[in-house]
């Protein structure tokens, strides 16, 4: 039992460094992929509520097919397919050779647009919950369109929308292992490349097991702040 722990030791020999540093490669790849997905998201949201036929349309298929494609495969289309154009655009300009993407940046702008698909149907239902009236009241008080959705709707859509938000990111967190394919040295990477050296399978996946349950823990207490935060002003109205 001994023998096993100590290959858990941050010294030589011990994987202790190696699934740290893979634990926070997947945290950073989750958090650098919020940034980018959640606004899209809103802004597909958005187009989805416009009353241009066109962004209508732009938004459905962008939320059918990030929706309804597999992650996986979302991901080695955005790894492959942008090796592939950029090799070609650099060819046409004449400068042949081999093109490599970063396998974080290729990761990062996948789950991003996963990311903006499902959040954005989850914004679409927040907007539901604001009365129309409040438009026209913002209005009659001389607020401007883009002032009223960032001082008025936005907080209230917000509010709504974090419970369902909690869960695209404990989604994004799980899916982040999936970047083992493309040879990104994150958890899962470090996880299995210590199980083939050790043929200890048992103790490493239960270690990548109760790491990704304390991100998910960390990641509920982190959730439940900030709807005590949107929600104060509703509290202090009830009481």
């Amino acid at each position: 039992m001994l023998e096993q722990l100590s290959l858990l030791s941050f010294a030589s020999g011990g994987w202790g460094s190696a699934l740290l540093v893979g634990a926070l490669v997947t945290l950073a790849l989750a958090l650098a992929c919020v940034p980018l997905g959640l606004p899209l998201g809103l802004g597909v949201a958005l187009a989805a509520r416009s009353k241009r036929r066109w962004l209508r349309t732009l938004a459905t298929v962008f939320s059918t097919v990030f929706r309804g494609l597999p992650e996986l495969l979302t991901l080695l289309l955005i790894y492959y397919g942008c090796q592939i154009a950029a090799q070609h655009v650099l060819a046409a300009a004449g400068y042949p050779g081999e093109v490599m993407i970063n396998t974080f940046v290729a990761a990062m702008i996948a789950f991003s647009l996963v990311f903006a698909a499902f959040s954005s149907e989850i914004w679409l239902s927040a907007f539901k919950t604001v009365d129309r009236g409040q438009f026209e009241a913002a209005a009659v008080l001389g607020l401007s369109t883009a002032t009223t959705f960032r001082t008025v709707v936005l907080p209230q859509l917000t509010r709504t929308a974090l419970p369902g938000l909690s869960n695209n990111w404990l989604s994004l967190l799980k899916d982040t292992s999936l970047v083992s394919t493309i040879s990104l040295v994150d958890l899962m990477r470090q996880t299995s490349l210590a199980v083939s050296v050790t043929k200890e399978p048992m103790l490493f996946y239960t270690v990548a097991c109760l790491a990704y349950l304390l991100f998910s823990a960390l990641s509920g207490r982190v959730f439940h702040v900030l709807e005590r935060h949107f929600n104060r002003h509703q509290r202090s109205t009830l009481s």
